[in-house]
């Protein structure tokens, strides 16, 4: 299980990519969308718990995560038009895909920040939780989320991301195929069998990952 807590993340150094060449600019936006792609990727669930502010790249990370917390006073948006930009990191492709087209296209076009309130209602974050004196709610909030994650089955819940992501890239009909193969390398598992045991034998049940 990953967290990724975000207290404050305000995207790229403007200053810093303003003394950038053109070509440097493009290499520099290459690697960060290829980080994000990265944790998109990671096999385990990743939360990101945003506290703070969490502007242009900021959000993109949050995006490219499996799940996003906020402190209900938090606030979030992808700004980049706002500084004659456009999200280069994933954003273009990971908001509209969370949100749906149209809205992504509002918020992108427009540059408009939400609060962890407004976001939760907009879908963009799971849960949007009352800030405390630390600073930390959402942190907090996301350890909940992870202690919920951890006692499944591993491979099941990693075989599920699997099929999610792969199966939201294609149309349906590709989307059951991808399932039934992630369902098919996850029959012969350890854990499969004592789930079911589990189950019979009305008790918790105990995965190993195997």
């Amino acid at each position: 299980m990953k967290k990724l807590n975000q207290r404050h993340s305000q995207g790229a150094d403007l200053k810093e990519r303003e003394q950038m060449s053109e070509a440097e600019v493009g290499v520099f936006v290459q690697r960060l969308r290829g980080l994000m792609n990265e944790i998109a990727a990671f096999p385990a669930p990743t939360i990101a718990a945003m506290d703070g502010y969490a502007l242009g790249g900021g959000l993109e990370l949050a995006l490219a995560c499996d799940l996003r917390v906020a402190a209900s006073s938090a606030v979030m948006g992808l700004i980049e038009t706002t500084r004659g930009l456009l999200p280069g990191a994933g954003g273009t492709q990971r908001l509209p895909r969370c949100l749906g087209v149209a809205l992504a296209k509002e918020l992108i076009f427009t540059g408009r920040r939400l609060s962890g309130t407004q976001a939760q209602a907009l879908g963009l974050v799971n849960h949007a939780v009352a800030q405390n004196e630390e600073g930390n709610a959402a942190y907090h909030r996301a350890r909940e989320l992870a202690q919920e994650i951890l006692p499944q089955a591993p491979i099941a819940v990693r075989l599920g991301k699997v099929a999610i992501d792969r199966g939201m890239e294609v149309d349906i009909a590709s989307g059951m195929a991808i399932e039934g193969m992630c369902y098919a390398q996850n029959i012969p598992t350890q854990d499969r069998l004592e789930g079911m045991a589990a189950f019979r034998e009305k008790r918790p049940p105990r995965f190993v990952g195997e």
